[in-house]
């Protein structure tokens, strides 16, 4: 199978299985590396489309101002806890994207 062959979804799940523990990216970073940089707003919903999170950790996908955004398991109070679990660094309500961004 090419990368044609490969949906959008599929794309987004593959690069977002990538993001390792203790980083994020953000959803124009995501929809840059799946080849579409003005995507950004479909890959938010195919973070919210997720079903697999121990494979496709989403809760490591935030806004490129750092903020956080919708997850569907528990909100943002939620997604920001599991950021803090694994070392993420925050200023004030928002990602320290220069610490913490996947590069």
């Amino acid at each position: 199978m090419n990368d044609s062959e490969i949906s959008f979804s599929e794309r987004v799940y593959t690069i977002v299985a990538q993001i390792p523990c203790g980083k994020v990216a953000t959803y124009g970073d995501i929809a840059k590396r799946s080849g579409n940089v003005k995507a950004a707003r479909a890959v938010g919903m195919c973070m919210n489309k997720n079903r697999d999170t121990y494979r496709v950790p989403c809760h490591r996908v935030v806004a490129s101002t750092g903020e956080l955004t919708g997850y569907a398991f528990g909100g943002v109070e939620a997604k920001r806890k599991k950021l803090l679990e694994e070392g993420i660094v925050f200023v004030g309500d928002r990602v320290d994207l220069k610490k913490s961004e996947w590069k």
